[in-house]
C-alpha cells in the first residue's frame, strides 16, 4: 500500500535541495511536519536541523508531541505533511512529481537500519540473553551499505559493546535476570550494533527507579562525546543542560523556542518556556 502527502507550498523546491547535499553522516532535517491523530494536531508545522555529530535534547511538558516527533524520525508515526530527510535522504517516502509516495515497508525497514532507537521501556527479546539481543540485528538485519557478520563476528562485537555501556560480565543474562537500568544498558548496546547515523532516545530513564537513572544517564554522556548524532527526548533538565548541543523547548505541538543551554535555561525569551521551568528546575539550578 502506498501512501502520498502533497507537500504544502515551497516544499517541492526544499526537497530539491535537500536531495542534493552533499553526502554527510547524521544530518537530520525536519521541515514543516504534521501529524493528527483523529482531529487532535499532535505535530503543528515543526521544522528542525540538527546538524552530524550534534546533540539536540527535546524538553516539553507530557502532551506536547515530543515522542510523536521522535518517532516520526524513523517513520514509526507517518507524517501527514512535511517532509523529514537524513543526509539528504528522505525517511519512509520518495518523490514522484509533486507528491510524496510512501516506501514499500522493506525499503523502510532498511532506512531503519540506520536509525538507533532505544525506548522507555527496553524492548528486549526475554527469550534472548543480553549478548544475544545485541547481536540478532547484524547477522539478520544488517545496515544498509554493510556486510551482514558472522555469528562468530557480531559476538565479538557485541561483547565490545556490552564492555562499551559496563555489562560485558552479564552477556549470559536473560533481561530478567538485570535490573531495569542494566536492561537499557543492553538496549543501548543493541542499538549501536549497527553502527547507526543518528541515535533517537525517548525518555530513555522513565521507567527506572531513580537511583538506576545515573547509570543510564552516564553511558548516554559518552556516547555525546563520540560524534553520533543524537535526539533524546527527556524530564531530566540537569542532564540536557550538561549534555545538549541545542535544547528545544515543545509545547501544544510546537516548538516554543530553542537554542543552547545556556540560552534555554538562564535566559528563556518565551513566556511559556520560563512557565515551564519555574515548575521543573529547583532555584538552586538556575544559579
Amino acid at each position: 500500500m502506498s501512501t502520498s502527502v502533497l507537500p504544502a507550498a515551497g516544499a517541492h523546491e526544499a526537497l530539491e535541495t535537500t536531495a542534493a547535499r552533499e553526502a554527510t553522516r547524521g544530518l537530520v532535517e525536519i521541515t514543516k511536519v504534521r501529524k493528527s491523530f483523529g482531529a487532535t494536531e499532535v505535530l503543528e508545522g515543526i521544522s528542525l536541523t540538527v546538524e552530524p555529530g550534534g546533540v539536540a535534547v527535546i524538553v516539553g511538558p507530557s502532551g506536547s508531541g515530543k515522542s510523536t516527533l521522535l518517532r516520526t524520525i524513523n517513520h514509526l508515526e507517518k507524517v501527514d505533511a512535511g517532509f523529514i530527510a537524513i543526509d539528504g535522504t528522505l525517511v519512509g517516502y520518495e518523490v514522484r512529481g509533486r507528491r510524496l509516495h510512501e516506501l514499500r515497508e522493506k525499503e523502510i525497514l532498511r532506512q531503519r537500519t540506520e536509525i538507533g532507537m532505544v525506548f522507555q521501556n527496553f524492548n528486549l527479546f526475554p527469550h534472548l540473553t543480553a549478548l544475544e539481543n545485541v547481536t540478532e540485528a547484524p547477522v539478520v538485519a544488517p545496515r544498509a551499505g554493510k556486510p551482514r557478520l558472522s555469528k562468530a563476528e557480531a559476538r565479538e562485537r557485541g561483547l565490545e559493546l556490552l564492555d562499551r555501556v559496563g555489562l560485558k560480565d552479564r552477556a549470559g543474562a536473560y533481561p530478567r535476570q538485570l535490573s531495569g537500568g542494566q536492561q537499557q544498558r543492553v538496549a543501548i548496546a543493541r542499538a549501536l550494533a549497527l553502527d547507526p547515523k543518528i541515535l533517537l532516545f525517548d525518555e530513555p530513564t522513565s521507567a527506572l527507579d531513580p537511583e538506576l537513572v545515573n547509570e543510564v544517564l552516564d553511558v548516554i554522556r559518552e556516547l555525546a562525546n563520540s560524534g553520533t548524532t543524537l535526539i533524546i527526548v527527556t524530564h531530566e533538565m540537569g542532564f540536557a543542560r550538561d549534555v545538549a548541543d541545542t535544547v528545544v523547548f515543545m509545547d501544544q505541538g510546537q516548538i516554543v523556542e530553542q537554542g543552547t543551554p545556556e540560552q534555554i535555561f538562564t535566559n528563556p525569551q518565551e513566556d511559556r518556556t520560563r512557565s515551564f521551568f519555574s515548575k521543573v528546575i529547583e532555584p538552586a539550578f538556575n544559579i
